[in-house]
């Protein structure tokens, strides 16, 4: 094999646990590219408003119509009147603007924005999202805008625990659950792994608390290396 093309090791941490929900935000505001506009989806991919870096120059979209939204409001500077999408009181930065509903969701369609990070309950290899309703006769169908940014957004990233309550893996094979977009994600950052996917598939970039063998072993998508 041509040595410029053999794999890589994979970049494992096993000298720690896996990833806390803010060492997650903040690994995925790690890989948010300088001057990017990005929509944050309800849930955890809220907090990576919280460690964007000072000059990070990234302008963050929020549906209900806000550009340049800064992170979550402290004690003190809660405006009631300014939230985000999921109702958390957030701070603006310089040069923030308010716009209609409509407005804002002709940014999500229209290509607008660079990056999107949504919530799942499952990520297939291939990149398919299911991120809406588990199909269960009980639960709420809550689509949002989340099909709209995972067709619309120019790179989708999903921030998600890998496994369910009850140890099932989240990143599958196939989606069992109601889709909310085909072949839309490109990377899954994860409290055990970080992945890139696609039509290649699954592949692992890093670690945290777990080898690149043991997460083989666990999850049924077949995974590569870098």
């Amino acid at each position: 094999m041509n040595p410029t093309t053999a794999p890589q090791p994979v970049v494992e941490n096993l000298g720690r646990g896996p990833l806390t929900k803010h060492e997650m935000a903040a690994r995925v505001a790690r890989d948010i590219p300088h001057g990017s506009y990005v929509n944050l989806g309800i849930g955890q991919p809220t907090l990576v408003a919280d460690h964007l870096p000072d000059g990070a120059g990234v302008v963050l979209h929020t549906e209900n119509g806000m550009l340049n939204m800064g992170p979550a409001a402290q004690e003190g500077e809660i405006d009631p009147d300014l939230t985000n999408a999921g109702k958390i009181p957030v701070t603006e930065l310089p040069g923030a603007a308010y716009f209609h509903h409509a407005d804002s969701f002709a940014m999500m369609r229209g290509g607008h924005l660079d990056i999107c990070v949504l919530g799942a309950f499952q990520v297939s290899g291939a990149g398919d999202l299911a991120n809406w309703h588990t199909g269960a006769p009980d639960a709420i169908p809550a689509v949002g805008g989340a099909m709209d940014l995972a067709i619309g957004a120019k790179r989708v990233f999903v921030m998600m625990s890998l496994f369910t309550k009850d140890g099932a893996p989240k990143l599958v094979p196939e989606c069992t659950y109601p889709l909310t977009g085909l072949r839309c994600v490109d990377r899954v950052y994860t409290d055990f792994a970080t992945f890139q996917v696609g039509p290649g598939g699954a592949t692992v970039l890093e670690t945290f608390g777990i080898s690149f063998a043991d997460l083989a072993e666990r999850l049924d998508v077949p995974l590569s290396r870098p």
